[in-house]
Parts: C-alpha cells; structure tokens; sequence
C-alpha cells in the first residue's frame, strides 16, 4: 500500500468514469440479489466467475463482488471464524486474503502450511460461513509486509533481482509455487471450493522491471492448475504496464483519473470495474501522526460505486497485527518503518471488535441488497489486568554466554549473509557486532547499518547510529589498552515496494569506520528473536534472574507474570515508562513498541493467554520501566 497523505474529494474521478461509461446518471441505488449466489448453495458449479460485458456472472447469473480483505497471518486462527462471520454479517460476499511467501518458506525447503499459516483451512472456513475468495498468492503481495511478503534468504545471492525472470528468483518461485499451487487449487469454485478468482502478483506496473515477468508468473500458475478467473491490478497511472494479455485488468485508488478508466475501456472495452483496493486510510509508522480514515467520503464512494455497476475490495476489512517482525517499511517520504499493529481504521478493529463504520455500512448493505441485519454475532469484551509489579531482569550482556556461538569474521556480514538457520541467515530482529578497537576516534557508518544501531564501548551506552545520523564520537579510556566496541543493529523493516527492494539488506551491510580506518576481526551474534527464543536461549526462571528494584539501563530482558483466568480474555499492554523493545507472551513474539509512538499499547490475543499464570517478557533496549500495565482499549495515537 501507500503512505496516504491526503485525500481530495475527487479522488476516485467517479463522475469522470460515468461520462466516459457512458452509463445512466440517474442516483437510485440497484438493488441486489444474490443470495442463491453463494458457496453454500450452489450446489451445480460448471461456470465460474466470468467477464459478460459490463458486469461480472457466476454459474451464469450477474453478480457484484463485494469483498473485504483479511490475512490469516495477521489474526490469531482461533478468530478467524468469528471475523469471518462479521464480514458475512456486514454484507460481503467475498474475502480477499494474500499469501506471505517469506512465512510459509522462512528457509529455502522448508515450508509451513498449519497453526496460523493453515491456508487452506481459512478458506475452507471462509467457504463455511458463505464467502467466495479472491486469493493473491504472490509471489510478491506487498501487503505492507518487510520485503513484500518476499522471504529474505533470496538476498543471499549478491546479484538477485527480484520480481524479474532472473534465473535465481524464478527457480525459488517455481519450487515456491509446487508446494503452494496444488493445496490451493482444490479449492476452486469449479472444484466445488470458494476460490472464484485468482490475482497474478500484485503492483507490478509500479515496478516493471521485466517485460516477461508477469508472462511467467502467469504461466507459473496456470501451468500447476489454476484455472478460475485470472485478474492483475494496479494503480491508476500504471495500468497499461502491468496489464497481460486476456486478464482482467482491476484498479488499486492511487493515482487515479478520467485517463484510467479510459485506459480501462481501451485495454478490455466495456468489462466490469473491480475496484481492488479501496481504502480512506493507510498504515502507520513509527514517529508519525497516526493516520484517520474519513467514513463519510468512504460511504459517498461506495454509494456511487454501487450506481455505476462496480465490483469492489474494501481494504481493510478486518486489518489485525503485524505480529513478531512481520511488517514493513514504506521509502517514499524517507525510511518509516511500519507499526505492530495493523488496524488501518478497519471496519473491525485490531482486536476484531465492531466499529460505528462496520453498523452504517452494514445498514447500506441491508439497504442495496437482500442480507439481513439481524445476525450480528456477539462482540467479545477485553479486559485491564492488574498492572505486574514483580519484575526480573538479566541484561543482554548476561544473555550473551547463553546464546549460540557468535560467527567470526574479517568484516561484517549482514544479517542474510550470516551462517545461521541452516545456511539461510537471518530475517528479522536484532544482529551484535563485537570488535576490539585500540584507540578512540570518529565513528562513521557510511549508510552502512540498516536501520538502527546502538553503540557501546565495554557495555556503556555511547548513542545510535541510523538513517538519520551516521557520525559517532568514541572516546577511548587512556587506562585500558584495548576495549571493546559492540553495535547492536536492529532490522526495523524491509521496505514493502518500490524499486529499491534489491537493495534491502540488514545488519551491517558494509564497512564501518573509526577515523577512516575500517573496522575488523568481528564476533557477530544473532538475535533473531523467533517464538522460541525466549524459551531455548534464555536462563531458565529464577535462574539468574534479578527483582527489578529501579529504572535497568538496557538492553536487557525483563520478566513478570500474568494470571489469567478461565477463559482468558483479550487485553492491550500499556508501554507507558517504557522506551523501545519487543514483547513477548508465553514465548511467542508479540511484536515492537517504540515510545515514539504513535502506538501506545499492544494487542494481547485471549488466544494467546492461558489460565493461571502466563509469562510476560520484554526486550527493552534504553530504560526499563517498573511495572507493565494494561488496558482494555486501543491506544493507537499520541
């Protein structure tokens, strides 16, 4: 997606597309029915969704898409159902959901397709509670996530070039797409499944790097099954660039105007309009104003959406959590790192609770089509446990001899570079290089650590070096020969688009420099951080965990623990006196907090709690606080 600066009224160019459709002007709303038109009914399936003129048909009868985007990976699986359901309830006929590359192939072969990433059972479910799917498998999806959803250890090879027929992606793809495309291609509407439509990649006009790509990608699906409705979309200038020849062309809302839907028009004629994406927000970022959707416009939209015939894709419906390091960065304002939390002004928010949009739009489906606006499944209460006043804390420095052996090199590696994880180095988290350095002098980074690099020199916190700033003064103890100088680098986000993709190494990603002269001899320790982390490469509690008895100077892990009861409800934790770390619950990596806001508190799923006691862990780099907090909202703003 894009960073969403501003929103002028004309945005769509809605009366532009009527004067060049040609179609009435007249602002009676049709009315739709097609309850008959659901997976749970259609019992007969020989014709799929299909392009008829100026509108789309399933098993021949007309038929509007009216979808909701929601990604598995971004909701706890226990509450996939309920989310559905609302998103039935609401009035949709149909979830789009994007397939995460990097998630299902963390390592080059091994693939994970259960728990939170069981694919297949959230559109089986989406099928039970009477939605049609539209799946974006990728392979790159955007989404907002680090790398697009593009896994991390494709970097390795110094020459990549992603989203190209370079021989080195389109072999990862293929191996990709043999694991991915046969379990999902049971599952088409002909097959008796909810997938009606397919989208090849995602963007690729904004991109278009190679002519024969999206040909490949194409030929990469269709070739291992996929044979329901093939659909590209991009944004309004870039329509004619990441077109392919007989598939359905549908429109992203950047950049668009009355040149788009001619563009459209001369592209595939009088065909249906998907709307693909439509949204009144964007996501957020670390140290900006939090963004706010506009309802009013949003329902002005989709109202003359509707009397010009549109098919549609409401982005988000239920948008969830960036949970762990999942999320991205966006490069066209500078460097700005996405979020935990993934709420986007949805029609649900982060937790899955209904919104005020979610009753009025709910109303203006009752009101265009047959649903009814009786069933609305029960809302869940989250709670403000007692704050935690029992803290534990080790220092990173006493985790170190507990961790695995650090790699040795000459100079730095960066994290995919590193010998870790069967040889697929490091994707998210944290990296430390160690160096001995003899004398005291200017450090340079030279644009070299991506993205935020804390310094110390034997332990003492010396300052940070990021995008911003790449010039640290060390000075040296006269006492002591040699000492040691440690950076902790952390990857805050592969940035999510854009041209410079083939450029989104971490860690250290070249030399650094101590006046002029590069540093050498490195110890480098990987801190990826994954879910079991906290539980195999910690000290066992009590185990040399020391009470909390004043403000901790980090990096450093702190411990406490949380009674829950029976069953465990939703809460958010508070970071209030908290400065910037990560949160772990139960040994599942909840996600980062930044002081700089604008987030100010964490979702903590029911899903992920149980009863009794639970274990709370945070990795607070600065300034530890003395209590966690909790609260039974969402505080997504400063």
């Amino acid at each position: 997606m894009w960073t969403f600066l501003g929103r002028p009224e004309c945005i769509l160019c809605l009366f532009s597309a009527l004067s060049v459709m040609a179609r009435s002007s007249h602002k009676q709303l049709p009315r739709l029915n097609q309850t008959h038109l659901t997976p749970l009914l259609l019992r007969t399936r020989r014709v799929g969704l299909k392009v008829e003129g100026s509108q789309f048909t399933l098993e021949g009868s007309p038929f509007r898409i009216l979808s909701g985007t929601m990604d598995y990976f971004r909701i706890p699986r226990q509450n996939w159902r309920l989310s559905l359901r609302k998103m039935k309830a609401c009035g949709f006929n149909t979830l789009t959901t994007h397939v995460p590359w990097n998630l299902h192939e963390p390592a080059v072969g091994q693939f994970y397709f259960t728990e939170n990433l069981d694919l297949i059972a959230f559109v089986t479910m989406a099928s039970e509670e009477g939605l049609w799917v539209i799946l974006c498998p990728g392979p790159y999806i955007g989404s907002d996530l680090d790398l697009g959803g593009l896994p991390s250890w494709l970097l390795k090879d110094p020459r990549m070039k992603l989203r190209t027929t370079y021989r080195g992606f389109t072999r990862a793809v293929n191996e990709y797409f043999n694991h991915l495309v046969p379990k999902i291609s049971m599952f088409q509407y002909r097959r008796g499944g909810p997938i009606i439509a397919v989208q090849v990649e995602n963007e690729y006009g904004s991109y278009n790097m190679d002519k024969k790509y999206m040909a490949f990608v194409k030929t990469a699906l269709v070739s291992r099954g996929i044979s329901e409705l093939l659909m590209t979309a991009d944004d309004g200038l870039n329509l004619r660039k990441g077109r392919l020849k007989n598939v359905l062309a549908t429109v992203h809302m950047k950049n668009i105007r009355r040149e788009t839907y001619e563009d459209l028009e001369s592209i595939q004629g009088r065909s249906p309009i998907l709307m693909m994406v439509y949204t009144t927000n964007s996501f957020d970022t670390w140290g900006a104003v939090r963004h706010f959707g506009d309802p009013q416009m949003m329902l002005k939209d989709v109202r003359e959406m509707f009397i010009l015939g549109f098919s549609f894709n409401f982005y988000m419906f239920h948008g969830g959590t960036n949970f762990g390091f999942i999320g991205g960065a966006s490069s066209s304002n500078g460097y700005l790192p996405v979020v935990t939390s993934y709420d986007y002004c949805a029609l649900l928010t982060e937790a899955g609770e209904y919104t005020p949009e979610y009753r009025v739009f709910q109303m203006f489906f009752h009101y265009v089509t047959d649903i009814s606006t009786d069933s609305r499944p029960t809302a869940t209460n989250p709670v403000a446990y007692k704050p935690l006043i029992l803290l534990y804390f080790l220092t990173l420095w006493d985790v170190l001899p507990h961790l695995d052996q650090p790699a040795k090199s000459v100079r730095p590696l960066s994290m995919e570079q590193l010998p870790v994880n069967q040889g697929n180095g490091q994707s998210f988290g944290y990296t430390l290089y160690e160096t001995t350095i003899f004398n005291g002098g200017l450090l340079t980074s030279r644009g070299h650590i991506q993205d935020r690099g804390q310094v110390f020199l034997d332990n003492k916190y010396i300052g940070v070096l990021d995008h911003f700033k790449n010039e640290l003064p060390i000075v040296k103890n006269p006492s002591k020969k040699t000492q040691i100088l440690r950076i902790l680098v952390e990857n805050l986000g592969r940035i999510s688009s854009g041209l410079d993709i083939n450029k989104e190494r971490k860690g250290l990603t070249g030399d650094i420099y101590l006046d002029k002269i590069p540093l050498r001899q490195f110890r480098i320790y990987s801190l990826e951080m994954k879910n079991t982390f906290a539980q195999t490469k910690l000290p066992k509690f009590p185990e040399s965990w020391k009470v909390v008895t004043r403000h901790v100077q980090g990096p450093a892990f702190f411990l406490s623990h949380l009674r829950a009861g029976d069953p465990p409800q939703d809460t958010f934790i508070k970071v209030k006196g908290w400065r910037k770390g990560v949160i772990f619950i139960n040994g599942q990596t909840l996600g980062r907090y930044w002081n700089i806001g604008p987030q100010e508190t964490l979702y903590v799923p029911a899903a992920w709690l149980h009863p009794g006691i639970n274990e709370i862990m945070m990795f607070e780099e600065l300034t530890g606080g003395l209590k966690i907090r909790f609260s039974r909202e969402a505080l997504l703003a400063h």
